[in-house]
């Protein structure tokens, strides 16, 4: 790279010292992934450690600084659980891609390929004949007991005939360059969002050597399987969604990135109902049929009818709708039961038997300890087994986070492991202790080698099983293997798959130059009313900073909060549980903490940039609240956050599409902000209010400048009731709101039914008219009372018409 200019007044990069040339060198020594076995850097791994060399560390931490600043902006989390409950946290990065060649790749794209066809059918026996089970190559056992295994579901086809379509594995290979298979996942397989995020964070720390490295795109990857999804459609005018635990899940985060980068809605069990045999989707339109779903929850949660009746999360009736053909899930629910951890030690003769060939890609050694011959082998060889439960699908972990190993157990009652395996073989298996091969990572500043493995992807397409070219790896935090999950302190790191010759660089935009222009999909009532509080809770806010403003500017003043208007203003403030003791008071945090929550409902439908905008007000109101003092401080405090608010609106205003969603936001805003100024009204121009009310209410309103020019008088209670209650071109009055609500309303689905208004449009027409006849010395603080009764109404009329 070249030099900075001198004028820039910083120094010139220093040439590669042979002392850092050195440092990096000795890493790729110690990294297994860098070098072959004759100990020589792996020649896909040359370019980009020559690349290294030449950076300074400075530079290198700009690089990775980027990358940071692109996932914490981008909103990347992962929900982290303890024993003080659930946290989001920075999604934990290592910078340092792992590469491996095209080559390489293939051969375990090969063995997966066959890995995903064999757990085909394996869980299509299960769930059917039943034969594995009947000639003894599973233990009915293991089955029977499993807790995975849904009898409910036996017999059932999927209705696109497949009961996989989207799978992941965990791989590993051991320091003698030896790949196998740790862990299949297909419930609900998770990672591969943040496998693209991955990507787009590593291609902003090293874009020059990313663009000169024929590194394997992943689009193609989405593409061919969101065209999969397509085909499964039973109607054109069906639904295709993320089904969705909910925002408490720890990867809640992807299935919001997923459904927007595919396109698809995003839903929770509570946004459909089974109508009929069909599931439908309820939205601000109405029912909409819905008849693939991608599911990101457990299959027993699915249902509460037929499955867990404990779930809060699943739709009743879902198992029906199965049997009558009406909806594909990917996967089918049942699929889990091949996460169990004991069917490792059957797959390879289930293989022989199914397929007539070897596993081109072995497990890691598992042995089911309910048969005793395994459960021997398992007692003879403690000192490097790890012992576990048989149905778990969990890494094995102790109380510490640790390996639970043979050879050191001792459980809660003082049994050791050869007591455990006696008392419980057949819920118990035994694997060989994982050794696994280390790649670079950037620890304190330092490159050190750590231990990796890899979570590959494969969906089914019209062509057959596809493995995505990368996934993303799994670095742990030491050189303890079980310390590679997440929880546990572990990091993610992209994968590049490099090829000797230039790649395709696809995307998910469509390269015909013809084209056809989609609608935006049917709103569900849930984004709806998300979208509606989104936009209240925003005004609300906004509202009460305009007034604790003007309060601590005029107390910045006198300090002395015992003043007549200051009194006055407080007695209005209380009334609405704001106080004016501290400078940002706590109601204040909870309505922006509120819109934060609704915003977070809906991360499909909002931009990255209205998501850090609407983030960094929260962060900053919060830090204002431990800091700022009443007065002078406060006041210019409220500035700030004012303009951040403004920031926000302005990001909704100019860039939302004007679809459905839009139009609540909008209505949520306008109903807010017509009560916000209907309640000050009210209170303020009333014939008790004290000397300087009328002032400070232009001030609030943002409309001194506007009454100076318009009256030339000074202010008095009726130009002021003109101004901000009846003027029709003021964005701040009661009429315009009302007036943009009745046009709002108007473009809402089902607004005329049969050539006949709806309730909503005649409520908003009457509300609107009945204001528009007024006169400023016909608005009484009893009109005042009785409108802000009339829209608190036609705020449950909204909610009953479109958000029930």
């Amino acid at each position: 790279m070249a030099n900075k200019p001198a004028a820039e007044k910083t120094p010139p990069k220093a040439p590669a010292s042979a002392a850092r040339t050195a440092r990096y060198r000795a890493v790729a020594g110690a990294a297994d992934e860098m070098i072959d076995p004759q100990g020589k850097i792996r020649p896909v791994w040359q370019p980009f450690v020559s690349a290294l060399e030449k950076m300074t560390e400075h530079e290198l931490h700009e690089r990775f600084a980027r990358a940071d600043r692109y996932l914490r902006d981008a909103g990347v989390f992962y929900r982290a659980y303890g024993s003080d409950g659930s946290s989001e946290r920075a999604w934990p990065f290592s910078h340092i891609p792992v590469l491996i060649s095209d080559a390489e790749w293939q051969v375990l794209a090969d063995g997966l390929v066959q890995r995903a066809d064999l757990l085909e059918q394996v869980v299509a026996d299960i769930y059917s004949d039943n034969t594995l089970v009947q000639q003894g190559f599973l233990p009915p056992a293991l089955i029977a007991s499993n807790p995975e295994f849904l009898r409910p579901l036996v017999g059932i086809k999927p209705a696109g005939g497949h009961y996989l379509h989207f799978c992941s594995f965990e791989i590993g290979r051991g320091p003698d360059g030896n790949w196998w298979v740790l862990a299949d996942r297909t419930q609900a397989p998770s990672g591969a969002g943040f496998a693209l995020e991955n990507r787009v964070a590593t291609a902003r720390a090293f874009s020059d050597i990313y663009a000169e490295t024929h590194v394997h795109r992943l689009a193609s990857f989405f593409g061919a399987f969101r065209s999969a999804l397509q085909g499964q459609k039973q109607g054109n005018d069906d639904r295709i969604a993320v089904l969705s635990p909910g925002p408490a899940n720890e990867t809640y985060f992807e299935h919001a990135y997923i459904a927007r980068y595919l396109g698809i809605m995003l839903l929770e069990g509570e946004d459909l109902s089974v109508v009929n045999g069909k599931v439908m989707v309820r939205t601000v339109a109405g029912l909409k049929p819905i008849s693939v779903l991608w599911r990101r929850l457990d299959a027993a949660f699915a249902d509460p009818l037929e499955l867990d009746q404990n779930s809060y999360i699943g739709t009743p009736g879902m198992v029906e709708a199965l049997r009558n053909g009406a909806v594909s899930f990917v996967n089918a629910l049942g699929s889990g039961i091949l996460e169990t951890r004991a069917l490792l030690a059957f797959m390879p003769t289930i293989s022989r038997h199914l397929l007539g060939e070897e596993l081109k890609l072995p497990s890691i050694a598992t042995w089911w300890c309910g048969q005793k011959a395994e459960r021997d082998h398992v007692a003879r060889h403690l000192d490097r087994m790890v012992i576990g439960s048989a149905y778990s699908r969990l890494p094995f972990f102790d109380d510490n986070g640790r390996s639970v190993m043979g050879s050191r157990y001792k459980d809660s009652q003082g049994r050791t492991a050869a007591e455990w395996l006696e008392a419980e073989a057949g819920n118990l298996v035994g694997q060989e202790v994982v050794t696994l091969s280390t790649t670079p990572a950037i620890i304190n500043g330092q490159l050190c080698p750590r231990p990796m493995s890899l979570r590959v992807f494969a969906a089914r397409t019209k062509d057959g099983w596809q493995i995505m070219p990368g996934g993303f790896a799994r670095i742990g935090s030491g050189n303890d293997v079980s310390a590679i999950a997440m929880q546990s302190g572990g990091s993610a790191a992209d994968v590049w798959i490099v090829s000797d010759k230039p790649v395709d660089r696809t995307s998910l935009l469509p390269a015909e130059e013809s084209f056809t222009r989609n609608m935006p999909g049917s709103l569900p009532s849930r984004a709806a009313d998300n979208l509606f509080w989104l936009g209240r809770y925003i005004e609300r806010a906004e509202g009460v900073l305009r007034i604790l403003r003007a309060w601590h500017a005029r107390f910045a003043e006198s300090a002395n909060p015992d003043q007549p208007l200051l009194a006055f203003v407080t007695d209005y403030l209380s009334d609405i549980d704001v106080d004016t003791k501290n400078g940002v008071p706590e109601s204040l945090l909870r309505n922006i903490d509120s819109a934060v929550y609704s915003a977070s409902n809906i991360r499909d439908r909002f931009s990255p940039d209205g998501w850090l905008a609407l983030t960094d007000l929260s962060k900053t109101a919060k830090r204002f609240h431990e800091r700022v003092k009443p007065g002078d401080d406060a006041a210019h405090a409220m500035t700030i956050l004012l303009r951040k608010l403004a920031g926000f609106a302005g990001l909704v205003h100019e860039n939302m599409y004007r679809f459905t969603g839009w139009r609540f936001l909008t209505i949520g805003r306008l109903l807010e902000r017509g009560l916000h100024m209907t309640r000050l009204l009210g209170h303020m121009t009333g014939p008790d209010a004290p000397d300087g009310a009328l002032d400070m209410l232009l001030e609030i309103g943002d409309n001194v400048m506007t009454h100076r020019r318009r009256y030339n008088v000074s202010t008095a209670s009726l130009t002021v009731t003109d101004l901000l209650a009846l003027d029709p071109l003021n964005p701040r009055s009661i009429l315009f709101q009302l007036n943009e609500i009745r046009t709002e309303v108007e473009q809402l689905p089902n607004a005329m039914i049969n050539g006949q208004m709806s309730s909503m449009s005649r409520e908003a027409m009457r509300l609107h008219s009945g204001l528009a006849v007024m006169t400023p010395e016909t608005m009484t603080a009893e009109v005042y009372t009785n409108l802000e009764r009339e829209l608190e109404k036609l705020s449950d009329i909204l909610a009953q018409t479109y958000l029930g």
